[in-house]
Formats: structure tokens, C-alpha cells, sequence
């Protein structure tokens, strides 16, 4: 059930994803520039929003009430993408949405399983599988729709997308027994329902109304940056406040050992190196969706591929390659040539850097030649994919492993920032760049090979802080 729930809502996400910078673009008249940085803002606040939506969850709604809160406003927000002059409305009920449903579900999901429950693995492995499904029908179905009949086409597919998720999880509610709520409340009732849509439907003023005062203060004082700088403050001290309530007193009381602040220090060192994949992978819904739109030749006989289409190779290419990466560092972990989790962590990012370089020689073919053909493209995905599949999975296992109890939550949340301020660095780098002797894809070439071959020479380094945990 919870895997056609998150099938469905990822499905809504990545449509509307895989349209967006295209849209911005074609349909709405933004400048390149403008188009990524907005792109960037959104995709930045959708890592922070489930700070907030997870310890609401955690401390007053209950994670069920919490999913259903976050489904109800994020179909809003793909609808209100339907209208044209509703954008900003429409991205600002997403961003909530997304906080309140992407760190429940998960969650959800393991309180379902006692500790060492050996189906615990399976049951999140066919979730992943959930997500990557959702994720390659997406571009195929909304992609289709938004470029070749409309637009608003593809956004309401999105929203169908997270409507049938939500009618899922609601008619199989009673599979999930008193998991996700808070004290002896067993079912949902009239008044939850009530408090339930009351609270999504009051997204809307409140985002009109954040609406509001951004247009009244904008004009006189930008406080973008301002803003940014304090949501990742807040993020970190809240975080940190927030895992020790949930943790006890008893607990955070406890001083630290030095081992447990070399393995929190291990992970912040490699949050850092973090930043340097993620700012390069979303360059797929920005500067290379635009790419797949304007610069590939998407010509098969009189039927164009729509560009949105290349958003699908990298599910496909996880769920086929997935499992045969897996077995992989199996097999290696049984000889003497094993790698640790940082040296894995670093040869996605020399990944990422390969994937890069065939992206800038395609770009500098396009100069010359105005077009390329999709097989350039198709190849950055399925490279991009290994270098991912070799970083995420590792990280999250990582973090999760390191991390002392008390300030768990604390680590995850820094973790997600790191993910957050590399999603916003994707979308303005290009403009940083402007003025400089560097171009796009040969700078990300060149960082992603560096920060790949520097984790590598200390991984050494990091596995001796990780200690037994390693």
C-alpha cells in the first residue's frame, strides 16, 4: 500500500520536476537565469521543509495526520500549476506539502517493523522501487501531456498523480494497524479529518499571504539571501533542539565520548563533499533539461521525443542497474579489495566528473553545430546514475550508522541542509560563473574529479573516525 502511495506522489513530484525549468522558459517567458534560480530556490526549500513538517509530525500531528495533511496540499499546488497566474501559489503549497509528507512516509514505514525484523530490508527496498517507478512513468505521462497538447495538461496529470496516491493510502489505512499516531488513537475520525483539511486548505492564505508581503518588500529590499543564510541557521539549532526532546533528558544529558565526535565529525566531513555531487546531478532538471530542449536533436523520423522524456533514464537506469551495483560491492567486500563508505562516496563524484566531461564535449559540439544527438545526453543520465548509486544509498546508510541516538535527528537534518544549499548552488551556478573563464559542464568537471579524487586520498583518514562502524 505505502508503495503505491509513494509511487503515485513521486510520480506528481517528478512530472511536474521534469516540466518545470521547460515551462518557465517557453510558457511563462523567464529568462534562462531566472528560470534556474527559481528552480533552484524550490527544489532548495523541498529539502528544508521536512525539518519543520517531520517534528510537526513527531510532536503533535502523528504521522498519518502529517501524510495526509502534506498530500491534500501538495494536489492543491500541482492544480494551482494548472493556471498560469497561480505559480508562485502553486510552488509554495508544494514546498509545504513536501515537508509534511517526504520524512513521514519513510518513517511510517520503519515503525512498521520491530528493530531487527529481517523483512525490514525487502519492505524498503520494493519502497525504493516505489519511488523509482513513480519517477520514470512521470516524465513519459506529464511529459507527453505538457509539451504536446498543453501544459496545464501535464501539471493536472501531476496532481492526478498525487490524488490517486492519496485515495490509496486513505482506502488502505486499516493494513497500517496504530502505526503513525500519537497515543492510543487507533483510527481517524471525524474531527481528524476535519482538523486535516482545515489545515491544508489554510496553506493557501498563507502562502498568498507570504505571497503579499514579498511583493510589498521586494521592491525595496530583497531578503533572499538574508533568508537562506538564517533558514540554515535555524535549521541546524532547531534540528539540534528538536532531537533532544525527542531523545530525553537522560540522554542529552549524556556528555559525548570522543569517538561519537569523530563519528559526528566524519559526517559532517563528508556533508561537504556532498554538496559538490548534488550541485552537479540537479543540473538535470535545469541547465540540462534546457539542453534536451534547445541544443539536442530530438528528431526519430516526423516524431520529435519531447525533452522531458530524458528526465526517465535515470530511474530506469536504478532500477536495471541498481541491483547489479549492489551484488557488486558484495562480491568486492568479500575480497581484500573492499572499499569503505567514503571511498565508495568518492568514486561517485569521479563519476559524476566523467559524466560531466562527455556533457561539456556535447556542449561544445552544439556550439559548432547548433544541435546534438539524444545518445549524448542518454549517456550523462546512466553515468550520473552510477556515480548515484554509489553516493546516496552509502550516505543515508552512513549517517544513520554514525550518528550517536541523542543527536540523530540533528545529523539527518544537517545532511538534508547540505542536500538543500547544493540544490540552490545547482541552479545559480551558471550565473556565478558569468564573468569568469570557466564554462558550466568543464567547471563541474573539474570540481566533481577534484572533490572525488581528494575524498578519495583521505577516506583512509575518514574510515579510522568512523571507528568499528566503518
Amino acid at each position: 500500500m505505502l508503495f503505491l502511495t509513494e509511487m503515485w506522489e513521486r510520480f506528481s513530484y517528478y512530472g511536474m520536476r521534469a516540466l518545470l525549468v521547460i515551462y518557465l522558459v517557453n510558457a511563462q517567458g523567464y529568462e534562462r537565469a531566472n528560470a534556474l534560480a527559481l528552480y533552484a530556490t524550490y527544489t532548495g526549500l523541498v529539502y528544508l521543509s521536512p525539518l519543520l513538517g517531520g517534528y510537526l509530525a513527531d510532536r503533535y500531528l502523528g504521522r498519518r495526520k502529517a501524510i495526509l495533511i502534506g498530500g491534500f496540499t501538495m494536489a492543491l499546488g500541482h492544480f494551482a500549476m494548472a493556471f498560469e497566474p497561480l505559480l508562485h501559489l502553486a510552488l509554495g503549497l508544494l514546498i509545504i506539502g513536501n515537508g509534511f509528507f517526504k520524512p513521514n512516509i519513510g518513517t511510517l514505514l520503519g515503525s512498521l517493523y520491530r528493530e531487527h525484523d529481517p523483512r525490514r530490508d525487502g519492505g524498503f527496498t520494493f519502497f525504493y522501487m516505489g519511488v523509482n517507478t513513480g519517477a520514470f512513468l512521470a516524465p513519459l505521462v506529464a511529459g507527453t501531456l505538457g509539451e504536446k497538447i498543453g501544459w496545464h495538461y501535464g501539471f493536472a496529470a501531476a496532481g492526478v498523480g498525487m490524488c490517486l496516491g492519496l485515495a490509496q493510502f486513505v482506502h488502505g489505512q486499516k493494513k497500517l494497524g496504530n502505526a503513525g499516531f500519537i497515543g492510543d488513537k487507533t483510527s481517524l475520525d471525524k474531527s481528524d479529518w476535519l482538523h486535516i483539511l482545515l489545515i491544508a486548505g489554510g496553506m493557501v492564505p498563507l502562502v498568498l499571504a507570504i505571497l503579499s508581503a514579498w511583493t510589498f518588500i521586494g521592491p525595496v529590499w530583497d531578503p533572499l539571501p538574508l533568508l537562506g543564510k538564517l533558514a540554515v541557521v535555524a535549521g541546524i539549532i532547531g534540528a539540534l533542539w528538536f532531537s533532544g526532546k525527542a531523545s530525553g533528558k537522560e540522554q542529552t544529558a549524556q556528555a559525548m565520548t570522543r569517538d561519537e565526535w569523530l563519528r559526528i565529525a566524519a559526517i559532517l566531513i563528508m556533508g561537504f563533499f556532498v554538496i559538490f555531487f548534488w550541485m552537479g546531478f540537479e543540473q538535470a532538471g535545469g541547465t540540462m533539461s534546457l539542453f534536451a530542449d534547445k541544443l539536442t536533436d530530438r528528431h526519430l523520423g516526423d516524431w520529435e521525443i519531447p525533452a522531458s522524456y530524458f528526465q526517465a533514464i535515470n530511474p530506469l537506469s536504478i532500477v536495471i542497474l541498481g541491483p547489479v551495483l549492489a551484488a557488486f560491492w558484495t562480491r568486492l567486500d568479500q575480497t581484500r579489495f573492499a572499499l569503505s563508505s567514503p571511498a565508495k562516496m568518492g568514486f561517485g563524484l569521479i563519476f559524476l566528473g566523467l559524466g560531466f566531461l562527455v556533457m561539456a564535449i556535447a556542449q561544445d559540439r552544439a556550439n559548432v553545430s547548433g544541435t546534438v544527438g539524444p545518445h549524448w545526453l542518454a549517456m550523462v543520465f546512466v553515468i550520473h546514475t552510477i556515480g548515484e548509486l554509489c553516493l546516496s544509498p552509502v550516505g543515508l546508510s552512513m549517517v544513520t550508522k554514525l550518528a550517536p541516538t541523542r543527536v540523530a535527528a540533528m545529523m539527518m537534518g544537517v545532511w538534508y541542509l547540505a542536500n538543500a544549499a547544493a540544490n540552490k548552488l545547482a541552479g545559480i551556478l551558471e550565473e556565478l560563473l558569468k564573468g569568469t573563464d570557466f564554462k558550466l559542464f568543464w567547471f563541474l568537471v573539474v570540481s566533481s574529479l577534484s572533490a572525488g579524487i581528494l575524498l578519495l586520498l583521505i577516506s583512509p583518514l575518514i574510515k579510522k573516525m568512523m571507528g568499528n562502524k566503518g
